[in-house]
């Protein structure tokens, strides 16, 4: 497995490289389509120098959000909502027209075109980053800078 460091918001646990199971694994993502809030780091130290991949999930909506080497960050990316991307910087941030119900731990909530509603998709993406440490390539990726 590429990822080597798990921080679990959605319960308050940690789990470093040698805690991460195939069973630890199966339990994420059996999670993610009822609700999640995780991040996992391929580096040690959960810091994410090497990249890492953050999960939001709410059983509807889904956000993963991939930072390779604190360089470049990709959002998952719904091209049904493609049209809202100029709106991000002019809308309320509680247009349900443009922001999903979903944000990062309690911030500024998730752009719907940054969300996905195919929830086999993400856990499909969540489970090759676990393994290879990449984005997904069976799904839309949106860089923002």
């Amino acid at each position: 497995m590429a990822v080597k460091y798990i921080e679990d918001n959605s319960h308050g646990e940690q789990y470093e490289e040698d805690e991460i199971t195939t069973d630890l694994i199966s339990k994420i993502l059996h999670e993610v389509p009822k609700e999640i809030e995780i991040i996992l780091y391929l580096d040690p130290d959960g810091e994410g120098h090497r990249g890492c991949l953050e999960v939001v999930s709410d059983g509807d909506w889904l956000s993963l959000c991939y930072d390779h080497n604190e360089t470049e960050t990709y959002f998952c990316y719904n091209s049904e909502f493609a049209d809202t991307v100029v709106q991000l910087d002019e809308v309320d941030l509680r247009d349900e027209n443009v922001y999903s119900p979903i944000d990062y731990d309690g911030q500024i909530p998730i752009p719907k075109c940054q969300a996905i509603t195919d929830m086999d998709a993400g856990v499909k993406a969540i489970e090759y980053f676990i393994r290879t440490g990449r984005r997904y390539p069976g799904i839309d990726w949106g860089y923002w800078p």
